[in-house]
């Protein structure tokens, strides 16, 4: 009998594995490549309807995103033509709302689009401010766009009022006790010593007198919440500086100093044509401090219990109540005289209320900040609008450009002293400073309150010459 050997039958087995495994290869390796040819195909296939919707008749993507919001835009200027008639025509004011409104929102979203190499991206603001600006001082545009002061007055007061909501809502409790008494340095400090700066540089080299002075110092120490808020905001939902609370101090004390600001323009405006003592100005100025405060801890208290949390479409609500409590008291203090309390009241209101909403706060500050994408197109673009080239004279504008720089340095160069106790390191200090500067909105209202007041002063000793030239004759 023919027997085998283990050890061949073993190689033999061996010899049969090793030529079955290149064909299992092969086919393992033409079955994944069919596999990849399927998938590649398929994803050949499923990018082609894409590629052929972006090319497709009607537009998609930018495209259809442009033109939506341009008949957007233009719907809103038809439904307001059906409400107002002649308004929305040209030499109307609210022809010229939208002009303004429609330039500036082009103007930031060019900006947005335009880069330049090596150089930071420009903000949108400043986009918005040219708009104001250029439909201003062009000569067709200008014959044309006409907007009234009270409708002006009344729009900035209203956005002005929305940064202060956002303001009390965005400023953090703990930290705000932490650093109380930096905040109260900062928000005082330097806003007292550009007025005074301010004061004695204008006395000196525009022959001001002193009671002019010090008028013209507190239209000038005010610093843009307009500016200062969002961007504190933007950096505190980044996290930046958020240990040491950086944001939250300048948040508040921007807030703080524009209170500072307006009430001391309103003693020394009452100073300047009132026949009335220093005293009494100083003691209604803390009598109208005093109100806001009180006032606006009331509304808060309130707005902490109602709408209760059981309710239906709480934020909204909450988001409706205080904006409208705000901006009434904010508008109803400037029909009542009061120009500094509601400002104070508004931070007041915002912070006591926000306090008590943990985390639905958030949500009331999406739908606020909803409301600040509308208005801050026109607050941006009224205040552009306000500079007016022809009405400068070329020695003025050296003499105020000098003027300026030496009351900011002065202020710049305090702020950094009052810093340097407050447990900040250098860079941080220098960030403090410079978050001082920007200037905006408080000073155009308070220039042409200003300008309203001497108005009337004007009007009425006018029309108490002629009484008097009458009765003569």
């Amino acid at each position: 009998m023919y027997t085998t050997d283990p050890k061949n039958e073993h190689l033999e087995d061996k010899n049969i594995q090793s030529s079955t495994t290149p064909q299992i290869l092969k086919t393992s390796d033409t079955n994944e490549h069919e596999e990849t040819k399927e998938t590649v195909l398929s994803k050949t296939e499923e990018t082609k309807p894409q590629m052929e919707k972006k090319c497709s008749c009607p537009p998609q993507g930018t495209l259809n995103k442009t033109i939506t919001n341009g008949a957007i835009l233009f719907m809103v200027w038809c439904v307001t033509w059906s409400f107002s008639g002649p308004e929305v025509l040209p030499d109307g004011s609210l022809f010229g709302l939208l002009i303004i409104f429609y330039g500036a929102v082009i103007g930031g979203k060019l900006l947005e689009i335009i880069r330049i190499p090596s150089v930071p991206q420009l903000p949108p603001v400043l986009g918005m401010l040219l708009a104001g600006f250029t439909v201003r001082n062009v000569p067709f545009l200008s014959d044309h766009v006409y907007i009234s002061n009270t409708m002006s007055s009344t729009l900035r007061n209203t956005a002005l009022t929305i940064i202060l909501v956002q303001a009390g809502l965005g400023l953090d409790p703990q930290a705000l006790k932490h650093l109380k008494g930096v905040c109260l340095r900062l928000s005082m400090g330097p806003c007292l010593i550009e007025a005074c700066s301010t004061a004695v540089v204008s006395h000196f080299l525009m022959n001001f007198p002193w009671q002019w002075g010090f008028l013209l110092g507190f239209v000038v120490s005010a610093v843009s919440p307009a500016v200062v808020v969002p961007s504190m905001l933007h950096l505190q939902e980044k996290g930046y500086g958020f240990e040491k609370g950086i944001p939250t101090l300048l948040v508040a004390a921007s807030s703080l100093d524009d209170v500072v600001a307006i009430s001391g323009f309103n003693t020394c405006l009452s100073i300047v044509f009132s026949s009335g003592g220093v005293l009494n100005d100083l003691l209604s100025a803390l009598r109208d401090a005093l109100v806001a405060v009180l006032v606006g801890i009331v509304l808060g208290m309130f707005t902490r219990y109602f709408p209760s949390r059981d309710q239906g479409k709480l934020a909204v609500k909450r988001a409706f109540l205080i904006l409208s409590m705000c901006v009434s008291a904010v508008l109803g203090s400037h029909r009542m005289g009061l120009h500094a309390a509601g400002g104070l009241c508004t931070l007041v209101l915002s912070f006591i209320a926000g306090t008590s909403w943990s985390k639905e706060k958030i949500r009331v500050q999406k739908i606020i900040g909803t409301a600040w994408n509308i208005f801050q197109p026109l607050l941006f673009g009224l205040v552009g609008a306000e500079v007016s080239v022809t009405s400068l004279k070329s020695n003025a504008i050296g003499i105020c450009v000098v003027t300026l720089s030496l009351a900011l340095l002065v202020r710049i160069s305090f702020t950094f002293v009052l810093m340097s106790f407050a447990g900040f390191n250098f860079k941080e200090k220098i960030f403090i400073a410079l978050s001082w500067m920007p200037k905006a909105t408080v000073q155009i209202n308070q220039a042409i309150l200003l300008l309203l007041f001497l108005r009337e002063k004007w009007t009425n000793r006018k029309v108490a010459k002629c009484k008097y030239t009458k009765e003569r004759q």
